[in-house]
């Protein structure tokens, strides 16, 4: 079912989506491989590594990115990080367990991947929301990746994530016994992040969580979300305990300065989440482009059809300059 790195024959692949994989960390990560209308393996294709928002899994929002950019002429690989959706864990290790180190070293083996394929031509990055900041971090030293685009960013995560030192060190103390808990036991322990598990109401949710996004975050993760645990059977609300150790650092940020590549920031200013790119703006040296849409909030990019219609012409019109 699924074809692998160097060794794929392009005429095993047809325009839409085609399921792939690649190495990283010495296992297969699941993929999927859009491919425009009319692909022609003897054509030359710009290529976009996806980078999704966090938890994701493959089949949320680049499952949604995917089909669009490649109906506007990219290929466009959307995957599954190492232990989430449809790829293992390593050895030993659990799933549901995006840490954030890791996401860029599977973005780096992604471009190498698409590197393989004799039809793509230059690679471009383009992340969803933590995928901003995936993106923005692999890039710094990945200079395969020729331009970048950030949707509803979270590149500079420390003015959103520290702004309260005692509620940031509050989740360090959680998430330092969890790892301690899993070494111990050697048994994972599961958290919902965001307050949300996989059975709660939208009435429950809004009530037990004081944040100005818990309405939007439950009508797309929640159990009747349109992206939900219902909607899509590989995803749950449910994450591994000890990640914040990792996705509290944030690498693209403190090295925008280093990036080196032409960037579109995209964001919505009504966005409680806005800072996260306006800051990191306010940090790049490099050649970038910023748009805003006071009209959409920030988990409208990841599935309205406005939005997300917004955010593809954008970033193809970026792609192609």
């Amino acid at each position: 079912e699924y074809e692998r790195g160097k060794k794929m024959s392009s005429r095993t692949l047809t325009a839409g989506d085609n399921k792939v994989t690649f190495k990283s960390f010495g296992v297969d990560l699941i993929g999927n491989l859009h491919l425009p209308e009319g692909f022609d393996e003897n054509k030359k294709y710009k290529a976009i590594v996806g980078a999704s928002p966090f938890p994701q899994v493959k089949e949320q929002v680049l499952g949604t990115y995917g089909p669009e950019m490649a109906k506007r002429g990219f290929v466009f690989l959307g995957f599954d990080y190492l232990g989430m959706g449809d790829s293992p864990a390593l050895p030993g290790e659990f799933k549901q367990s995006r840490y954030m180190f890791r996401l860029i070293e599977n973005t780096w083996d992604a471009v190498s991947y698409l590197g393989t394929l004799s039809f793509v031509d230059e690679i471009y990055g383009m992340g969803v929301c933590q995928g901003g900041s995936i993106i923005a971090s692999a890039s710094v030293t990945d200079h395969r990746i020729k331009k970048i685009a950030m949707v509803s960013g979270m590149m500079a995560a420390d003015g959103f994530q520290w702004s309260d030192r005692d509620a940031a060190n509050r989740l360090i103390a959680a998430s330092n016994a969890s790892k301690q808990k899993m070494f111990e036991t050697g048994e994972p322990d599961y958290v919902a992040p965001f307050g949300l598990d996989d059975n709660q109401s939208r009435e429950e949710h809004t009530e037990l969580v004081a944040s100005p996004m818990a309405g939007e975050t439950y009508d797309y993760y929640g159990r009747d979300g349109v992206k939900g645990p219902q909607a899509v059977k590989n995803y749950t609300n449910m994450h591994i305990g000890d990640q914040a150790m990792e996705s509290l650092i944030s690498i693209g940020e403190a090295y925008a300065d280093k990036i080196v590549q032409p960037s579109l920031i995209l964001y919505s200013k009504s966005a409680w989440t806005s800072v996260c790119s306006t800051q990191f703006v306010e940090k790049l040296t490099s050649e970038h482009k910023v748009l805003t849409f006071d009209e959409f909030g920030h988990v409208d990019f990841y599935y309205k059809p406005d939005a997300v219609k917004a955010a593809t012409d954008a970033v193809a019109e970026f792609f192609n300059e």
